[in-house]
């Protein structure tokens, strides 16, 4: 919406803490726009094209409207990302939280693999995530979710925050790196297998990587037949099981 409608105004910075007048459809506006299908759309497009070529203009050609048509329901185009990435935090699945015996930690890896899942499939969303408050009602039940969970495992309140915080960082950021590794792999045309051997190929007779090397090599022999896909699955497997043994570990000491 431009500033000269009288509707803009002087904004919080999030779309969900702005009041916005109730729509008044005009007999321009097209039949069967609404802000469910503008968002849909651009979580279509971001998935496809990336958040760098996103555009208000791009977008509208997608629906086959005019960029002021979207300006209708959203006043800028920031608006609309924070709707989009809250929609697809609309896709990480909760536990189930009426079993009063369920055990935290495979609640918690619930929320932790689907926070992991999400990221791999909208990589944009990442760098949203760490843009906006992320104050959206999709976004508010996946946050109260993992509080409600984090009181059942006992930990005192005053490292609650802590254990969260290192519990989702570290999501985030092996997500972030492996989606960011799958786009370059994508846009080359190749798969993350033929990646990884490249990189191999590429430092394999440099003495300086030879302890690193080694390493490899023994982990790789360990699991032979196993594609760089499942090796990665099976790394983050066992990096989530060192997260909830941590947050045991240090609930166990008081104090601490």
């Amino acid at each position: 919406m431009t500033a000269t409608d009288g509707r803009a105004r002087r904004r919080p910075n999030s779309v969900w803490l702005t009041e916005r007048p109730p729509l008044k459809r005009k007999a321009d506006q097209p039949a069967g726009l609404d802000l469910d299908k503008i968002v849909t759309a651009t979580v279509r497009l971001l998935d496809a094209e990336g958040l760098a070529k996103f555009s208000m203009r791009r977008l509208a050609a997608e629906l086959g409207v005019t960029a002021m048509s979207v300006y209708w329901y959203v006043d800028t185009k920031d608006d609309l990302l924070e709707l989009s990435v809250d929609a697809v935090a609309g896709e990480m699945t909760l536990p189930d939280e009426s079993d009063a015996g369920a055990d935290w930690r495979d609640q918690l890896r619930v929320l932790a693999i689907g926070y992991r899942d999400m990221l791999l499939r909208h990589p944009w969303a990442a760098r949203l995530l760490s843009e906006f408050i992320n104050i959206g009602p999709h976004s508010t039940a996946f946050s109260n979710a993992t509080l409600r969970v984090m009181r059942r495992t006992g930990l005192d309140a005053e490292r609650t925050s802590g254990a969260l915080a290192s519990l989702f960082h570290f999501v985030y950021g092996f997500a972030t790196i492996r989606a960011t590794h799958e786009a370059r792999c994508r846009a080359a045309g190749i798969s993350l297998d033929d990646y990884f051997e490249q990189v191999v190929a590429a430092i394999s007779d440099r003495p300086e990587f030879a302890e690193t090397m080694e390493l490899s090599i023994r982990a790789a022999y360990a699991h032979q037949g196993q594609s760089a896909v499942e090796m990665l699955d099976r790394d983050f497997a066992f990096a989530l099981d060192l997260q909830l043994a941590g947050i045991e570990a240090m609930r166990d000491r008081p104090g601490a």
